[in-house]
């Protein structure tokens, strides 16, 4: 099967919520496909991550700290902005074209004999296929360790078939409530379930009610738990973490076994001070077990850490505007959208080009960022969730803000360079579809 049949093949199963928890969310289906693929899993060390905002930059900043340790990295992430490929990297290289087809030829060929055999009840969903794939890559590639995102959740996430060396669990705010739960505690409880007995845990201080269900959790499974703690620095034209409106690199004095150094990131945002500190922890954890980490390797990984569409900024030219991507998609991530906007942008204004997933809460994301922009243009990505122009607005209805309409992301991109001009910054936000297309139309590769 060619590449291009193989992710056509793939998209054919539909989206990975499409089908509701009940029939998606089975490890026992998970584990008889991976045992038929003779264990790919458990064939390498991992690190699994859970959480609602900053996991993919958690995983990306410690994937690039064991790459610059010399540790043959795999990476494992959802979703992608572009390509499938992007979900399944090794140091930093993502799988070739022909790599992915023969992986899918093989883990497809192995389903449909376990469902023709009665071994399963159905085909493996888009999510279960991918990182059965993975595992395989990883595995066929002997990786030293692979660091793997959970796609939703996490104690029914095709991911949690690993026995992972660590788990980690960045900030749990309320997402995906159709699934996960209504309330912050019950959604911790889901994101909990990666905690493994006599595992360790690594995590941040959350919400109250998050600290209570997962220091609970912990105990229960006699997990060893590890507290990141990142610097905040104050916010003051002075501080070494506040951007100028022409910095693309931040630079945080943080603290790495008990030495004082000076990090710098590409990832902006004070936001992204969490994951950092957070992916820190996590590799002073991995020190512990051996693996060649130190505060110069953390260093030298932090600085070359890269992970698009997250307040990726692309410079002013003479014809266009400053764009900055960001996929903001819950009202956590809207607000630190929201704060790294201020921080760069302080009272000058800027175009907004927001587009969103209807099961999203659009109205919490509306109120936090629309009143910040001077234009705002609302727009669809080519994905049948996106939320129409209708229901945008309706949940914009109190936010008194002059709501233009773009078909789709090209022509809101076009709108938003006649409206700003040359000296104004344009945002585009409000789903990874939605900055995946502008990535495209820009000319941009993840």
């Amino acid at each position: 099967m060619s590449y291009q049949a193989a992710v056509e093949r793939m998209y054919a199963l539909g989206h990975e919520l499409a089908h509701g928890s009940v029939r998606k969310f089975d490890l026992g289906h998970m584990r008889v496909l991976l045992d038929a693929l003779h264990n790919p899993e458990r064939k390498f060390p991992s690190v699994l991550i859970a959480g609602t905002n900053g996991k993919g930059s958690t995983a990306a900043t410690l994937a690039s700290i064991l790459q610059a340790s010399g540790v043959r990295a795999g990476l494992y992430t959802s979703p992608h902005l572009v390509r499938i490929n992007e979900r399944i990297q090794i140091d930093r290289t993502q799988i070739s074209d022909v790599d992915f087809a023969l992986l899918h030829d093989v883990v497809d060929r192995t389903a449909e004999r376990l469902v023709e055999e009665h071994e399963l009840p159905w085909h493996p969903s888009f999510f279960e296929m991918l990182t059965a794939i993975a595992f395989e890559y990883f595995a066929q590639h002997k990786v030293e360790l692979a660091v793997l995102e959970v796609g939703m959740g996490g104690r029914l996430d095709a991911t949690n078939v690993v026995e992972p060396l660590l788990s980690v669990i960045t900030d749990i705010s309320l997402d995906h409530q159709k699934f996960l739960g209504n309330t912050v505690a019950e959604i911790a409880a889901e994101k909990a379930g990666i905690i493994h007995q006599h595992g360790t845990l690594v995590t941040l201080p959350q919400q109250p009610e998050a600290n209570r269900v997962i220091g609970e959790v912990a105990l229960k499974m006699n997990a060893r738990g590890v507290s990141a703690v990142p610097y905040m620095p104050p916010v003051s034209p002075a501080s070494p973490g506040l951007m100028s409106p022409h910095d693309v690199i931040c630079r945080y004095p943080l603290e790495v076994t008990d030495q004082q150094i000076t990090v710098e990131t590409a990832l902006l945002g004070r936001h992204q001070l969490r994951n950092i500190a957070l992916a820190i922890a996590t590799a002073n954890e991995l020190a512990t077990l051996r693996f060649p980490v130190t505060p110069a390797t953390i260093e030298r990984g932090i600085r070359e850490t890269r992970w698009p569409g997250r307040f990726q900024i692309i410079p002013a030219s003479e014809k266009s505007p400053e764009y900055v991507l960001d996929v903001a998609h819950n009202p956590a991530g809207a607000w630190a959208l929201r704060s790294a906007l201020s921080a760069r942008y302080d009272e000058k204004p800027f175009t907004l080009i927001f587009g969103a997933m209807r099961d999203k809460a659009i109205a919490e994301m509306a109120e936090i960022l629309f009143p910040l922009a001077r234009h705002v243009i609302i727009t669809r990505a080519e994905n049948p969730r996106s939320a129409s122009f209708e229901e945008i607005r309706a949940a914009a209805c109190r936010i008194p803000v002059e709501l233009l309409e773009s078909a789709n992301v090209n022509t809101a991109i076009e709108a938003a360079k006649s409206l700003s001009g040359a000296e104004q910054a344009v945002a585009i936000t409000g789903s990874i579809y939605v900055v995946g297309e502008a990535m495209q139309f820009l000319g941009l590769k993840p």
